[in-house]
């Protein structure tokens, strides 16, 4: 059991109220896209922009951090692969491919992840954590599964590429960049990934997004385009490091098996969708995932002989 005074209470607490914005900014996303005509990249951009913005004036309130300049080398590599690469390589991928061989292959992230990790940082695989991975992903593979029929997108072999490249760049910011996110605070990874991101990012995205008519945009574009600024951006990516300074980084991956839920039950909600057996049983299945593979053995617990 997880008791509330633990550090690791604080990375699941976090990592499940991030994760689950991140399921509600999907409908509130593609919504303000369809409703608006905004391209892909201008959200995306207005994404890396937003957020660096309310970093840096968050950065303000706290306690200043002297970053070393090594450091802000590495964190340049966190935002290459954290945010910039896994961004545009998912959005990319999307448009090419369809919705349900996009979320087949997220549910590959954990166990990339977990691949990643064994690797670079000796993570032994132990038998529990291959198993939760496992039930894990068939919890999203069900629910994918039995929603197929309303699911008409046409799958391309260079989307469905670009989607799983999304996934190697997540996975090796989670594993290889884990020391240089704990060694400071949140506000401060985050103010220099996402100012990086929006520097390196603003010549791709310039023409999509002066392109668009803002006097023509709806309030209720605006306040979706809000949500994932304010909401699915800046707060969700404050919680991350929360979790990554706390749990191991296939435990962190285990959390993506959460938006596919939530964003299902959004669509429930909107009468989008229904809920029968089948997402009752990948709900169960996910967290029941979760559970197992949070009760496996670190690298430094099996080096220490603990059963």
């Amino acid at each position: 059991m997880i008791k509330t005074g633990d550090a690791s209470f604080k990375g699941h607490f976090s990592l499940l109220v991030a994760y689950i914005i991140f399921g509600l900014s999907a409908p509130i996303g593609k919504s303000a896209m369809m409703e608006g005509g905004i391209a892909p990249l201008s959200l995306t951009f207005f994404r890396m922009a937003g957020a660096a913005l309310l970093f840096w004036i968050a950065s303000l309130l706290a306690p200043r951090e002297r970053v070393a300049k090594k450091d802000l080398l590495l964190l340049l590599g966190a935002s290459t692969f954290g945010v910039i690469i896994n961004q545009i390589c998912y959005i990319g991928g999307l448009a090419k491919t369809s919705p349900v061989d996009a979320s087949l292959i997220a549910t590959l992230g954990p166990i990339i992840t977990m691949l990643v990790a064994a690797v670079y940082l000796k993570e032994p695989i132990t038998f529990k954590k291959v198993l939760g991975v496992l039930v894990g992903a068939a919890g999203v593979l069900l629910l994918i599964i039995t929603g197929i029929n309303v699911l008409n997108g046409e799958s391309h072999a260079s989307g469905n590429l670009l989607v799983l490249t999304s996934g190697f760049s997540f996975a090796i910011y989670l594993t290889v960049f884990r020391d240089v996110v704990r060694r400071y605070s949140s506000v401060t990874v985050m103010k220099w990934m996402f100012l990086y991101a929006t520097i390196i990012c603003t010549p791709l995205c310039f023409k999509h997004v002066s392109a668009i008519d803002y006097g023509a945009l709806s309030f209720s574009v605006y306040w979706k385009i809000a949500f994932v600024v304010c909401c699915a951006t800046f707060i969700s990516y404050m919680l991350l490091p929360v979790g990554q300074k706390r749990l191991r980084p296939t435990i962190v991956s285990m959390y993506n098996y959460l938006q596919p839920i939530v964003s299902s039950g959004v669509a429930v909600a909107m009468g989008l969708d229904v809920f029968g057996w089948s997402k009752g049983a990948s709900t169960v299945l996910v967290f029941l995932g979760v559970y197992i593979v949070t009760r496996s053995k670190s690298r430094a617990q099996v080096e220490a002989g603990i059963k």
